[in-house]
């Protein structure tokens, strides 16, 4: 850990830095995906539309409304862009109250977080999206016919992405509570049906109110936390056996 401490205005100077460059990392992402709007819409949009088949189309009901659903749609693709600078940028705050060592994981963490963010938005978008609409739209019939709106259709989607996204981080964030001695895996796998049922119900929430995709993001949950118990007990922190257990193995090696 860095021998000389920081003040305290030093620290918001820092973080200042820290947020501008975010800041213009997420504008330059803005302005470049603004120029392909209406593409980036047609890629959100694409597996709602081939649930809904050939007639399949959505509305807008203000007149302003499709403007201001393209300026978010480039918004989130800049942030989605530009997330390892931000990712970077979060790690470099952070890393001078780090031992040397330590510091030596910010490329790992870096690509990884942002490899397993892009794997969920992936399911989210070629898996989950493409069956919970699917599943969704076979409540209509004759008389009730689905007419979707772009900007109620971007808030839910993005939601659902984003909400895939953040979850598929669990494994690296199990192996960072683990590294940090907070838990240990040994509690981890002890406490397995506890998390199971927090897992369920974090998927109640942050997903629509229907069991398909419920399921849908409760499955791959349990697997990554799986997953990211192995990994903690790889790379977390080493239990430190007492020195009395050390004795005791000891004594009859010893006599023998």
């Amino acid at each position: 850990m860095n021998e000389a401490k920081m003040s305290f205005t030093a620290h918001l100077g820092q973080l200042r830095n820290r947020l501008i460059k975010c800041l213009i990392a997420v504008g330059i992402g803005f302005i470049g995906s603004y120029f392909f709007k209406e593409e980036l819409f047609q890629v959100l949009v694409r597996p709602l539309l081939r649930a809904m088949g050939e007639k399949g189309t959505l509305i807008f009901t203000g007149v302003p409304e499709p403007f201001f659903v393209y300026l978010k749609v480039s918004l989130v693709a800049g942030i989605f862009f530009s997330a390892p600078v931000i990712l970077y940028e979060i790690w470099a705050f952070v890393a001078p109250g780090l031992y040397s060592q330590e510091r030596r994981y910010v490329v790992p963490f870096v690509f990884f977080s942002s490899l397993l963010f892009l794997l969920g938005t992936s399911f989210g978008y070629y898996i989950v999206c493409p069956l919970g609409f699917k599943f969704l739209l076979g409540f209509a019939s004759y008389n009730i016919q689905p007419m979707l709106a772009i900007k109620e259709y971007f808030s839910f989607s993005t939601k659902l992405l984003l909400a895939f996204g953040f979850v598929f981080e669990l494994p690296l964030f199990i192996v960072f509570l683990s590294k940090a001695g907070i838990v240990s895996p040994q509690t981890l796998s002890r406490q397995r049906k506890y998390v199971i049922l927090l897992i369920f119900a974090t998927a109640a929430i942050l997903t629509p109110p229907d069991v398909v995709t419920q399921f849908m993001m409760a499955g791959p949950l349990i697997g990554l936390f799986e997953i990211g118990v192995i990994l903690a007990r790889i790379f977390g922190k080493k239990e430190e056996v007492p020195e009395e257990e050390k004795a005791e193995e000891i004594k009859p090696s010893a006599s023998s």
